[in-house]
């Protein structure tokens, strides 16, 4: 008789994240990367403009940071893959129904690609289970879609730097750390439900 215990439902595994509850297939898996494609496509639309800045305020950052969390790695960095790749085809998906890649506010959709893969390590590491883990995982996250953002900003506009961060991450510091408060809402809690 064997003495080794049973995983839990969730919670125990090493390397879980939120779609790894599903029922594991390629059939789940390519589901989950166009159904986050599709979600930060739809994110996109709440566009708001800024006053002085080619960058609109959107729900795009907080998708693709949500889509990297629950997703993981691999299936956030795809989901993210197949938002810019559409969109960079034509689809008009990009903030306030934009596409392609003249749009100065490109930048922070690469960015947007990698902070998805670096949030998706971090929840595989159990970064997205509390509320104080979280927070740090998603200012990460907008640190780094910043990062790439604003310089493509400043490339693509002839803006000098400061003229770019005055643009392109000023206007939304407030908007993220509203983000990262609901996300700090959102992802603790859903893993504590399902815990249950």
């Amino acid at each position: 008789m064997s003495t080794a215990a049973a995983p839990t439902r969730t919670g125990t595994r090493p390397g879980e994240v939120l779609a790894d509850l599903l029922p594991a297939s390629r059939v789940r898996d390519t589901a989950l990367v166009l159904g986050g494609a599709a979600l930060t496509g739809l994110a996109a639309q709440i566009s708001l403009p800024v006053p002085g800045s080619p960058v609109p305020v959107t729900g795009q950052t907080f998708a693709a940071l949500l889509v990297g969390t629950a997703l993981g790695t691999r299936r956030g960095f795809l989901s993210l893959a197949v938002y810019a790749l559409v969109g960079m085809a034509g689809v008009p998906w990009f903030a306030g129904g934009g596409s392609g890649t003249a749009a100065p506010s490109f930048g922070y959709i690469l960015g947007m690609l990698l902070a998805a893969t670096v949030v998706g390590a971090l929840a595989r590491r159990g970064a997205d289970r509390s509320v104080l883990r979280t927070a740090g995982t998603m200012l990460l996250g907008e640190a780094i879609i910043y990062a790439i953002g604003v310089p493509y900003l400043a490339l693509a506009t002839g803006m000098s730097a400061s003229a770019a961060i005055a643009a392109g991450l000023t206007p939304f510091l407030i908007g993220d750390a509203l983000k990262a408060a609901l996300a700090m809402g959102v992802l603790p809690t859903a893993w504590k439900f399902l815990n249950r």
